[in-house]
């Protein structure tokens, strides 16, 4: 028996299914707090190459698409493993007299349009398919803009999208030279944000708001944060990863660290979370090195050694253990680097009121070390006794540690 609608003809059975398909594809978004939304957004504000790692059908072409939207850019879309090299570095075009003219080397079209809109989001998509050579040419497209002779304006941004290398289609690993140019952000998918999302409604990507009365004040703060640790630990310079898997990684260099510094700064003006800066600088240095700058930024907000070597009785002492611990740390170094017997007798002081308001753990490893800062025609401070208790059992405690550690060398481990 036919159904009513068996003699429609299929031009309107395909408007009915349009229809359909207009009503699936009719969402709304929301202001909703996402971190790695948060951090693209804020990378690419920096004006900074971001390159989303993250398994298949996770939803980073999804989120760039959105992303395009929400800020209004044009999308333009390339996906590097189907061009050649010569589709980024240029195409030769032989004039009337390349002797006197030389060989201009003419864009493609996608980067000619992009230039004539003056702005625009340029997603290089599958970026771990591209083969060495076409990565190699890409170089100077991530950093400098570049596309043959072509100069695309300051109003593009660039965003990349990569598998990791077990769960690509014929997926290469990326080259070092590339990898550093780009901040590595992993993107996984939030289930609220899925079935939120799959129900019509997704975050609202947006840029961060910038206060532009803490400006200056970001930018000091971004390049003492980075300045200090580098002058503290010179060999973050530069450390290029030895295995070939992290080279295709953030890995720390001048060029990254400049990028974690322009990271910090924007972070800092649009006052953004701790997870969120954490992710961008990660991202940018590797985990190592971004988590001694995180580090290094908690420590900047301690308090001077000199100051508490000068009034010990009355100080303020962080509640975090590890801030602590880096306090009194600092407070030794001091005495250490200008040993005066008013210095030491202060920091004794200190180590005293660090052992009556908090952990006594802490304080084992500074007196140790503030111990063998005594001069001769040092008399020992009444107020070391206080202390004696937990250097001594701190003492026992690594010696017992140690013959432990001796015995199961001489008869191996048991399982």
């Amino acid at each position: 028996m036919p159904t009513p609608s068996s003699g429609t003809a299929p031009a309107s059975r395909l408007e009915v299914a349009a229809d359909l398909l207009s009503l699936l594809n009719d969402t709304t978004t929301e202001p909703r707090a996402d971190a790695q939304l948060e951090a693209l957004t804020l990378a690419v504000a920096a004006d900074l190459p971001v390159l989303l790692w993250g398994e298949p059908g996770i939803g980073k072409t999804a989120a760039l698409e959105q992303l395009a939207v929400a800020l209004d850019l044009p999308l333009t879309t390339v996906i590097a493993s189907v061009h050649e090299p010569s589709d980024f570095s240029g195409l030769p075009v032989v004039g009337d007299d390349p002797a006197a003219q030389g060989v201009p080397m003419a864009p493609p079209d996608w980067a000619v349009r992009l230039a004539r809109a003056g702005r625009g989001l340029l997603f290089l998509d599958e970026l771990s398919t591209a083969p060495p050579a076409v990565q190699a040419a890409l170089l100077r497209l991530v950093l400098e803009r570049r596309v043959g002779a072509l100069r695309l304006p300051p109003g593009v941004r660039i965003v990349a999208a990569a598998n990791p290398r077990s769960s690509a289609a014929d997926g290469w690993e990326l080259s070092a030279p590339l990898a550093n140019r780009f901040v590595h952000l992993r993107w996984a998918h939030d289930h609220e944000v899925v079935v939120r999302g799959l129900g019509g409604t997704w975050p609202r990507a947006s840029l961060p708001l910038l206060d532009p009365d803490r400006l200056p004040e970001a930018v000091r703060f971004a390049r003492r944060a980075v300045c200090e640790l580098l002058a503290a630990r010179p060999a973050l310079v530069h450390q290029l990863p030895k295995d070939e898997a992290r080279m295709g990684g953030p890995w720390p260099s001048p060029r990254s660290w400049e990028m974690a510094l322009r990271l910090t700064a924007f972070a800092t003006a649009a006052d953004t979370s701790k997870d969120v800066l954490s992710m961008l600088v990660r991202g940018t240095v590797g985990d190592g090195p971004g988590l001694e700058l995180l580090a290094n930024m908690d420590r900047m907000d301690l308090p001077d050694p000199e100051t508490l070597l000068a009034d010990p009785a009355t100080a303020d002492l962080p509640e975090r253990g590890d801030l602590r611990q880096a306090v009194l740390d600092g407070v030794v170094e001091a005495v250490r680097r200008r040993p005066e017997r008013a210095r030491w007798e202060a920091a004794w002081v200190l180590l005293v009121r660090a052992l009556e308001t908090g952990p006594p753990d802490l304080v084992v490893v500074p007196a140790s070390t503030l111990a063998a800062l005594r001069r001769a025609d040092w008399d020992v401070p009444a107020s070391i006794e206080k202390l004696t208790g937990v250097v001594s059992l701190g003492g026992r405690a690594d010696r017992a540690a140690a013959r432990i550690t001796a015995a199961t060398a001489a008869t191996g481990p048991k399982w």
